[in-house]
């Protein structure tokens, strides 16, 4: 069984692909964005491993599974069980921490209850997730729901102005008369001139009784303070018992705080109280991963040289592939989706399964090239254990040390489809494809850059890592911010940047939309013109044209198709059976423009779709949708869809063609073939020379070389980062620095 054999696929844009994978082996698939490489290795391979999997499985669990479509193939031969690890960000709940996902927490809480002192009982009793282990206040989350007294109080009025913001506490109410007739504030002195004793009894009050008089009533009472009676009355109540309208008025003034028992712990004092050499499981959960390594090679308990081993083990997997810098208590949905997916990866190296098939997406995304290396000793592991590693990539650092590679093209979408080029690294340098040319050429670095006539300034940045640094950002022209993974990149700029210039625009990779009602058209305002060109067309509404409004299917509410739940696995989903996922209702398909209904107008590409309108509006925004690379998504293809390179490549086509302002990107080539990544730092270099201020986080070298200024950050990563490496020009990085970047940037380039 030497080869996957797949014959006559045709999913997607696959035009009769006829290929023979090599097994136990590492293969990479390139090619454009759009080419057909997903549509071969995850609709085809990847689909045919699930469905001949779940068909194996008796008809209870087939029933409870979710169903599979036989991809568009006359065969596949040879497939193993497939492992799929995406790019994708982690969604888990605030109880799903580094820790937990790799199991090292596990064994870590293992450790403290055999050798920790005190000896307290069971593992359970270190877990955050069990009542023996978490902190009763917050339920082992570690936060809580709180009064945010900021906006619960104004400070620089008094009480007779208003100074309790809180809706209950309005001035003459009777909330209000509580306090002011107590007889214990000058309710005419701002609340920011009470002394301390005070301010502490308006807001957690004191244990004396005082005698307030109404006029009509004398009462004597326990004055509360507003903090404890709002707690009293709203937030620590049944919510059940609170209507709508007033729990989303309470939820203005709460904000999401460190517990105040166990201040961010999760565990209860007993669990905090059991040391090894000094430390509890909090604060060795708290070390970087790197220091964690250091903390448990001292450790010398030959009754417990076992679970030390397993921890010593999968540390290692994790320094291995670059994320020595994250800790075990970080929150795994604060992951980039890089991040997630090396840590996934590490996961499996833990694995004793051979012969499967490991299908990965991208894994280089958010790498610096000195990390690669760790990326590519993984996949070695992967295959030398028995395994076939078939990966989608881009960077020619992975694609090099690969055993084969599968050049996907020549171009996206109808010009996609066909196996290009077939063969080792070598023989791709010398193939006539797109890829290969780009992959055998020199690069060098810009000749002529911008000058900057003036700076944002910033001053002793401390976010996370970062070590009093002091950086000056060139306005109006194109910075590149670099350094390996975990250098504090990211803090610099979205933390300490955009707090001091948070007028600045944001295209990260964040979602541009979640609903499958969102599309590119829609939300470059493209679809508001296309409707409006139908309407007058056809002499009718815009609005008939809408899968929102009028021109809805009735059946599945313009959706396409309908969705079952399945209580605790994922809804699935049918094409709907009225419209046959047109979206549309009977009378509307039945009006067109220049021979298409506007359903089919939604299946065509984007490229395609160009040439069918003559109106300014619409070529426009086409061509700029062209322009960032995004020609071969369909005009109605969900932004929900989409991958986290497509969305932060919409949002840039919506910001194009503007002058006078400040951009910030985060990656901006991620999941761009070389020849995609150009364009976009064309549009990047046009975006300067319109006097914009272009700021971007890349690991990119090619993005690096046609910059006009770099900001290097190291000179590794956590607590080994922080510092300012290096601020110039490209030539000048590569000239006087001896950072990672500079050593990177040296061996890619000619000067």
């Amino acid at each position: 069984m030497k080869s996957i054999n797949i014959i006559n696929a045709r999913q997607n844009n696959l035009k009769s692909v006829d290929i023979q994978i090599p097994r136990n082996q590492i293969v990479v698939f390139t090619g454009v964005s759009g080419s057909g490489k997903s549509s071969l290795v995850f609709e085809t391979i990847n689909a045919e491993a699930q469905r001949q999997l779940y068909d194996t499985l008796g008809t209870y669990a087939q029933s409870h599974l979710p169903k599979v479509p036989k991809p568009d193939c006359d065969l596949i031969e040879n497939i193993s069980p497939a492992i799929v690890i995406k790019q994708k960000r982690s969604l888990g709940s605030s109880r799903s921490t580094v820790g937990t996902t790799t199991e090292i927490y596990t064994y870590l809480r293992l450790l403290f209850s055999r050798i920790g002192t005190p000896l307290i009982g069971a593992s359970s009793h270190f877990s955050f997730n069990s009542p023996e282990g978490m902190c009763l206040s917050c339920n082992g989350t570690g936060q809580i729901m709180d009064i945010d007294i900021d906006k619960m109080l104004d400070t620089s009025k008094s009480l007779n102005e208003g100074a309790i913001l809180f809706p209950d506490f309005k001035v003459g109410g009777w909330q209000w008369k509580y306090i002011a007739l107590a007889g214990q504030f000058d309710c005419d002195l701002p609340v920011n001139q009470f002394t301390q004793e005070d301010y502490q009894k308006l807001l957690y009050g004191f244990e004396e009784n005082i005698a307030i008089n109404t006029g009509d009533l004398r009462l004597d009472i326990t004055y509360e303070g507003v903090i404890v009676k709002i707690n009293r009355l709203y937030v620590h109540k049944n919510q059940d018992t609170l209507s709508k309208k007033k729990k989303q008025i309470i939820e203005q003034y709460l904000s999401v705080q460190d517990c105040h028992t166990c201040h961010g712990a999760r565990l209860n004092q007993q669990a905090l109280s059991v040391k090894i050499n000094g430390y509890n499981i909090d604060q060795v959960s708290h070390f970087d991963i790197e220091h964690l390594k250091q903390f448990v090679d001292t450790i010398d308990e030959p009754h417990a040289n076992t679970i030390i081993e397993q921890i010593d083990n999968k540390i290692s997997h994790l320094i291995d592939i670059g994320l020595g810098y994250l800790s075990l208590s970080r929150d795994i949905s604060t992951l980039s989706g890089g991040e997630a997916q090396r840590i996934k990866l590490a996961k499996q190296l833990g694995s004793s399964l051979t012969e499967m098939l490991y299908i990965l997406d991208e894994p280089s995304v958010g790498l610096h090239p000195k990390d690669v290396h760790h990326l590519n000793n993984l996949l070695f592991s992967l295959r030398d254990k028995g395994n076939s590693v078939l990966v989608v990539e881009h960077d020619p650092d992975v694609i090099k040390i690969v055993d084969h590679v599968i050049d996907v093209g020549p171009k996206a979408g109808l010009n996609g489809g066909q196996i290009v080029f077939q063969g080792t690294y070598h023989e791709l340098l010398t193939s006539e494809g797109a890829t290969g040319k780009l992959l055998s050429q020199s690069t060098s670095i810009k000749s002529r850059v911008r000058q900057a006539l003036s700076h944002f300034e910033i001053k002793n940045a401390t976010a996370n890592n970062l070590r009093n640094v002091n950086v000056n950002i060139p306005k109006g022209i194109m910075t590149c911010v670099t350094g390996v993974a975990g250098s504090g990149k990211s803090s610099l700029i979205h933390h300490e940047f955009l707090y001091r210039y948070p007028d600045a625009i944001v295209i990260d990779q964040s979602a541009v939309g979640q609903s499958e009602r969102s599309n590119a058209a829609t939300y470059t305002g493209l679809f508001d013109e296309i409707r409006k060109v139908y309407a007058k067309a056809n002499n009718v509404k815009p609005s008939v044209f809408s899968f929102n409004s009028e021109g809805a299917c009735s059946h599945c509410k313009g959706l396409g198709f309908v969705e079952m739940e399945m209580a605790f696995l994922d809804p699935i989903r049918t094409q709907c059976s009225e419209c046959e996922g047109k979206r549309y209702n009977e009378a509307t398909l039945k009006y067109q423009y220049q021979g298409l209904n506007i359903a089919e107008l939604l299946e065509l590409t984007i490229d395609k779709a160009v040439g069918l309108f003559n109106q300014e509006k619409i070529t426009k925004r086409i061509k700029v949708l062209q322009q960032v690379g995004l020609g071969y998504l369909t005009m109605g293809q969900p932004l929900a869809s989409l991958s986290g390179g497509e969305c932060q490549r919409v949002k840039l086509s919506s910001e194009l063609h503007k002058t006078g302002n400040v951009y910030v990107l985060d990656e901006p080539t991620t999941g761009l073939h070389v020849s995609d990544a150009n364009k976009i730092i064309e549009i990047l270099n046009e975006l300067a020379a319109r006097g914009n201020t272009v700021i971007i986080i890349e690991h990119n070298l090619d993005v690096m070389t046609q910059a006009d200024w770099i900001i290097d950050v190291g000179p590794d990563g956590g607590d080994k980062g922080g510092q300012l490496m290096f601020e110039g020009t490209p030539k000048a990085l590569i000239e006087e620095s001896n950072s990672h970047t500079a050593t990177y940037l040296q061996s890619y380039v000619r000067i």
